[in-house]
């Protein structure tokens, strides 16, 4: 999703104020006591071959279609390991 720069300019100017924030709780010291540093995975640039209607699917769906095939390809990782497979 794409936001216009008039649109991001409004919603630069609305005072704090203005902005409703009543259904987001405080963040305090019980809360940082139990949080946990989650690192980011890596990633490796590869060359791989797949199908052109394969690919050609997932570019359809927009930006982000190679961050797509890897979570695809995460969720199968993820139910192999899983099931002992």
């Amino acid at each position: 999703m794409t936001i216009s720069p008039k649109r991001l300019e409004e919603l630069e100017n609305i005072p704090e104020s203005a902005i409703d924030t009543s259904d987001i709780p405080e963040l305090d010291a019980s809360f940082w006591e139990q949080a946990k540093l989650v690192e980011p995975l890596t990633k490796q640039a590869i060359s791989l071959r797949v199908d052109s209607d394969v690919l050609d699917w997932f570019k359809n769906q927009g930006k982000g279609y190679q961050s797509l095939m890897n979570a695809v390809l995460r969720s199968y990782v993820e139910h192999h390991v899983k099931n002992g497979q």
